[in-house]
């Protein structure tokens, strides 16, 4: 089997190098190719000798995406990708332009297991999780793409990133570190539903990217229905954890808040929310839910969100509004693949 080079890190590269009876210097150019000149095959490595790519297409191979679908929005110019894997698995990624520089929002994994009643991600379950070389391919293929340089990366695509937690935590040592992307810790937010065990350890790795945490309820009754990670962990083990985590980072907690019509956008949720979250070092993210026609949820109308957001400032909460990007090409996580995959299955065509 052919290892999965673009995964490992400077070192392991080293060591694999060293294996082949290769020279040190070879490590920071095949390095180089991988996570600089984001190459896809190794033929590409133009100043490596003949002899010496054949030998690492014979021991190795570099896993990336290949863009089946491109919708580019009209309104704000949000790309949105449907990735091909090379086992013929698809996943989503969105490419989003702000005044500071280009955000990628990416996948961690084929599909997702945590059944959230609002994702369409989740619908058909999870598949596989991503491997990190996967993660990064589709960071690079957007820049390729683009012929850009990204500066901010969110964890908001399919899957549950702390249930691909170790793949993921290579992802974040491979895409920060100063011999390739060198992107801070700072300018990565990682999003979780809540697996309250994978926050204790991430806390102790004590990284400085942004935690946001799912909670779209201010109750076990609610986020139950809505959430069912909430069966496992509810709410007073979550925001526990929550505030542990802030303390021993330093680091503000952001929690999405995913207002779905007449479910849990009421004044007497906003007030209850902020209740829970006094004096913890937060901010609530307000998200209008992306309307799926399989799960029913209905995006809160204009008024009630701005209420919404009136009774946690009036509660010293800091609140922001997201807005809305590429709501023309369905940016949401999971329609795009949700749309192609009932396309296969109606014509009978396989991966």
């Amino acid at each position: 089997m052919k290892k999965d080079i673009r995964s490992f890190t400077y070192e392991e590269l080293e060591n694999e190098m060293k294996t082949l009876g290769l020279p040190r210097f070879r490590t920071g150019q095949i390095y180089r190719w991988l996570h600089i000149s984001l190459v896809s095959s190794f033929d590409e490595m133009t100043d490596l000798p003949k002899a010496l790519r054949a030998q690492l297409d014979d021991n190795f191979v570099i896993f990336g995406c290949t863009i089946e679908m491109k919708l580019v929005s009209e309104y704000d110019g949000t790309v949105k990708y449907l990735f091909a894997l090379n086992d013929g698995e698809v996943i989503e990624t969105v490419l989003m332009k702000y005044k500071y520089g280009y955000t990628v929002c990416v996948s961690s994994q084929v599909g997702c297991r945590m059944g959230c009643r609002f994702c369409a991600s989740t619908l058909g379950g999870v598949v596989r999780s991503l491997l990190p070389s996967e993660i990064l391919g589709q960071v690079y293929a957007v820049e390729r793409d683009n012929d850009i340089r990204v500066s901010h990366i969110v964890m908001m695509g399919m899957g549950e990133p702390l249930d691909n937690f170790e793949n993921v935590k290579r992802f974040l040592s491979l895409i920060t570190d100063e011999k390739g992307q060198n992107i801070s810790m700072r300018h990565i937010s990682l999003s979780t539903c809540g697996i309250v065990p994978k926050i204790y350890e991430l806390m102790e790795m004590n990284l400085q990217l942004t935690l946001s945490v799912s909670l779209h309820a201010p109750n076990d009754e609610i986020r139950s229905s809505m959430m069912p990670v909430n069966n496992a962990y509810n709410i007073e083990k979550l925001l526990e954890a929550c505030r542990k985590y802030a303390k021993t980072t330093s680091r503000r907690i952001s929690f999405e808040y995913a207002l779905v019509r007449g479910v849990n956008d009421s004044p007497e949720c906003a007030a209850e929310l902020a209740s829970r979250l006094g004096r913890m070092l937060c901010h609530v993210n307000l998200i209008p839910v992306n309307e799926v026609k399989e799960t029913h949820c209905r995006e809160s109308y204009p008024e009630t969100v701005k209420k919404f957001a009136e009774v946690l400032l009036s509660k010293g909460i800091p609140v922001t509004v997201r807005r809305k990007l590429g709501a023309d090409i369905n940016a949401a996580c999971g329609q795009l693949r949700r749309s192609r995959t009932a396309n296969k299955s109606a014509t009978g065509e396989q991966n």
